[in-house]
């Protein structure tokens, strides 16, 4: 029997269900959840708890929370939303792309070192572990201080075999650097999922990708830039060409986030944008590839059978 660490202990595999692998359900910056929880506005855990338990009233059982220190991770908080709620929920460790200056010369041991801790001591004075480990690069490519930070996840992961998800910025084939370093670091690329793959409708890129032995986070709908139905047309070119076995599809979606005064997006932008909230996948992505001609058991093994093999290791 395989387990994975969740918020409230470790789960069986075997026993996730449906599963989202790319979501956030507090999404701010370091310390706010702790020092400054008026930001994310009155009542954020009640309207917390009640959409995860629509969502799985709706059929979705497991959600990773890709949400690092410096994006606001408060572990306390997913242990309590996914009590109540009944979603088992897989907290991150590793970071994000804000690196503050006081971090200058730390080294990949260390954060390889302090990442080891998160998954098998625990999180911020908790027992709760993590059971992912997170790097990530964007347009610039991957930067000298990211590359520290991919190499202490590729260390970590190493000790630990815990698995390995990257935010990549997909336009700039920026993946393809992300694995050359874990490459030589010794990583099984079967363990790492390149996220927000679907930012980009270049098959050939992402078959490249696929044929290093990876998957695919497909986890950004509706998403900006590329319209929803063209990620889909690519996931469905994925699953013609017999990679449906190596997609991972999610949302990068997030249920609570700062509440300003004078927001980059409204709240009703964010509705209107995307209604269904964690169940977008479910009810209009699934429904598109129906319409394409995808039969029901690969729609079921996207999300369920996938993400088990990708924690198991096959």
């Amino acid at each position: 029997m395989a387990t994975i660490n969740s918020v409230l202990g470790p789960v069986d595999t075997a026993g996730l269900g449906f599963t989202l692998m790319h979501e956030h359900l507090a999404v701010s910056s370091a310390g706010i959840p702790q020092n400054y929880v008026e930001l994310l506005g009155a009542g954020f855990m009640e309207r917390l708890v009640n959409g995860l338990t629509r969502v799985k009233q709706g059929g979705i059982d497991t959600i990773v929370d890709a949400t690092t220190l410096d994006l606001g991770r408060d572990v306390t908080l997913l242990a309590e939303a996914s009590r109540r709620s009944g979603v088992n929920i897989i907290a991150c460790t590793g970071w994000w792309l804000e690196m503050p200056r006081f971090l200058n010369g730390v080294s990949a041991d260390q954060f390889a070192r302090l990442f080891i801790r998160e998954i098998q001591e625990g999180i911020a004075s908790t027992d709760i572990k993590a059971g992912i480990l997170k790097a990530a690069s964007d347009i610039a490519g991957v930067t000298p201080g990211e590359e520290i930070i991919l190499r202490g996840v590729a260390r970590a992961h190493r000790q630990t075999n815990t698995p390995i998800m990257l935010h990549s910025y997909s336009p700039g084939q920026v993946g393809r650097q992300q694995l050359a370093i874990l490459r030589e670091e010794g990583v099984d690329l079967r363990r790492v999922k390149i996220d927000h793959s679907n930012d980009t409708t270049d098959v050939e890129y992402l078959t490249w990708l696929l044929e290093q032995g990876c998957y695919l986070g497909l986890d950004r709908y509706p998403g900006r830039n590329v319209s929803p139905l063209a990620r889909t047309r690519t996931m469905k070119a994925l699953i013609d060409a017999g990679y449906a076995h190596r997609l991972l599809p999610s949302h990068d979606w997030s249920s609570v986030w700062v509440v300003a005064e004078t927001p980059l997006i409204s709240p009703e932008e964010r509705e209107a944008r995307n209604p269904h909230g964690y169940l977008y996948i479910k009810k209009v992505v699934f429904a598109q590839l129906r319409e394409m001609g995808v039969p029901e058991a690969t729609l079921n093994s996207l999300c369920v059978d996938n993400p088990r093999n990708f924690f198991e290791g096959d």
